[in-house]
């Protein structure tokens, strides 16, 4: 068989993984949003059923024979990249039993259910002991794929290819050297109003801002769908079949509108890239650039002035009374407000990676030992206290808060964060490149969308997070570009020169 051949096979296994993908992919979307929960039992029961079909086509011996003698052979570089993927992913997946991958599917299926319950009714002992098989069972296949490395280390690979726990510590302690004490100077200056944010808005008004929104972004319903989620998400299904979801706070309208924005950052990337890489490995992209497009979104584009306009005098039709006395400047101000808060996801620019860096900290004391899983919550909550001075009343404005533990997302947390800062090193290219608000006035958000396809979303896999970088930025990583945006803005909107 020639090599021609061969990659015609992989071809063809790949099709197939992908097409279990996609239902189970499906299912899951409609299971977070539409589906009725009387129904979840016979839907988990034949979740658990298709995963482990697909274990079985996706740990094929036959491939693995293909991939190990095409990983050996100078092709080109975009299918030697795409065949090194697939025997890297093939290799971590066949460490794993097959009897072992049906127990940890059918564990996380029932932590996720757990989770939605436990949040509902605010009590973490529903979810606890959930969570530590979880826990268990990550650290226990972490150790089968790689017995000679940290199980954490592992982990943060799986979503940041070459990333350690090195690593993300001297990223961290940058973070707490330099945005730590800006907070404290804000704390003592003086408030920006955003008594308004806060005011009553009821959901059925708040759908019709998200259509506008979704207008505003050129999130085109002919690819793209929206739902309604406990916690907002994006599915990319596949080029032309992208799902995000929201979530409705009636005490807080800019959760929803940045809710929005951020996803259909995500949702851009999964559009953008490149149709020849549909159904394949190289759609898996980096956790970290992906979430350097959400955050570029709706932080570096959501809150200016320029983008507020687009939806603000909507916004005041929506809801005269909430905003009768409240301007286009300083709803904007209040846009961009610093202060502690106990909701990752409803988190200032500032103090958004101080959250971040807890569940960090937390993973890392969670699979080195060092915390007391009996005293999980306990942990989470002295470590807002620690950090951030304020301390959860409740499990689901605290360690209930994100689903991602449910489902043994252990490791991604930190690619937030990473996204956060890499967001700002683009944005800095961006605006030598592009007149922003002066495009965004005109209603004319493709053109940053066009050149972030250009220079980052339609290169898909095909580089990791480090080459995507240098093209789209011209340079390696280098936090201290988030840094210096995070300290020039908020020193700008605090009047905190001489403080």
């Amino acid at each position: 068989m020639d090599n021609k051949e061969k990659l015609e096979k992989i071809k063809e296994w790949e099709f197939k993984k992908s097409a279990y993908d996609l239902v189970i992919g499906t299912t899951y979307f409609d299971d977070e949003t539409i589906a009725p929960p009387a129904g979840q039992e016979y839907r988990y029961d034949r979740l658990s059923y298709m995963v482990a079909e697909s274990y079985k086509i996706k740990t094929d011996r036959t491939i693995k024979a293909l991939l190990e003698e095409l990983s050996k052979e100078d092709l080109d570089e975009v299918t030697d990249r795409h065949i090194a993927l697939l025997y890297k992913g093939f290799k971590k997946l066949e460490a794993i039993p097959q009897d072992l991958y049906a127990q940890y599917t059918k564990v996380t299926l029932a932590s996720t259910a757990s989770w939605h319950e436990a949040k509902k009714k605010d009590d973490f002992t529903l979810f606890k002991p959930h969570l530590l098989k979880v826990i268990e069972l990550k650290k226990k296949i972490a150790m089968l794929y790689d017995p000679q490395k940290d199980p954490y280390d592992v982990m943060l690979d799986e979503y940041e290819e070459g990333m350690t726990k090195a690593d993300y510590d001297e990223f961290f302690a940058l973070i707490k050297s330099e945005i730590l004490p800006l907070i404290e100077k804000i704390k003592k200056a003086k408030p920006i109003r955003d008594d308004f944010i806060y005011r009553f808005y009821d959901k059925e008004r708040q759908a019709l801002l998200m259509t506008k929104l979704k207008e505003i972004l050129n999130f085109d319903p002919s690819w793209g769908y929206m739902g309604v989620s406990m916690h907002p998400f994006t599915s990319g299904l596949s080029t032309d079949d992208v799902r995000i979801t929201t979530f409705y706070d009636e005490h807080n309208i800019a959760s929803a509108i940045y809710s929005i924005v951020h996803e259909v950052g995500h949702a851009f990337y999964e559009h953008q890239m490149d149709k020849n890489l549909e159904g394949t490995i190289l759609r898996d992209v980096s956790s970290g650039m992906h979430e350097s497009q959400s955050r570029l979104l709706e932080n570096y584009i959501g809150r200016r002035e320029s983008f507020i306009k687009n939806y603000f005098d909507f916004l005041k039709e929506l809801y005269p009374a909430q905003l009768e006395d409240v301007d286009i400047v300083s709803f904007t101000r209040a846009c961009n407000v610093a202060k502690p808060s106990l909701i990752r996801t409803d988190a200032d620019e500032l103090t958004y990676p101080i959250h971040i860096l807890i569940r960090y900290e937390i993973e890392k004391g969670i699979f080195d030992g060092s915390i007391d899983l009996d005293h999980l919550e306990d942990v989470w909550n002295d470590y807002y206290m620690n950090y951030l001075g304020i301390r959860p009343r409740s499990a689901k404005e605290g360690i209930l808060q994100d689903i991602h533990w449910s489902d043994g997302s252990f490791g991604y947390f930190p690619t937030y964060a990473l996204g956060s800062a890499l967001a700002a090193q683009i944005m800095k290219v961006v605006e030598e490149e592009i007149d922003i608000d002066r495009h965004l006035e005109d209603g004319d958000i493709k053109v940053i969308t066009d050149y972030l396809k250009e220079n980052i979303h339609r290169y898909g896999a095909i580089y990791d997070f480090k080459t995507i970088t240098r093209i789209a930025t011209h340079e390696d990583f280098d936090p201290h570009h988030y840094i210096d945006y995070l300290k020039d803005k908020y020193t700008k909107l605090y009047d905190l020169k001489g403080a």
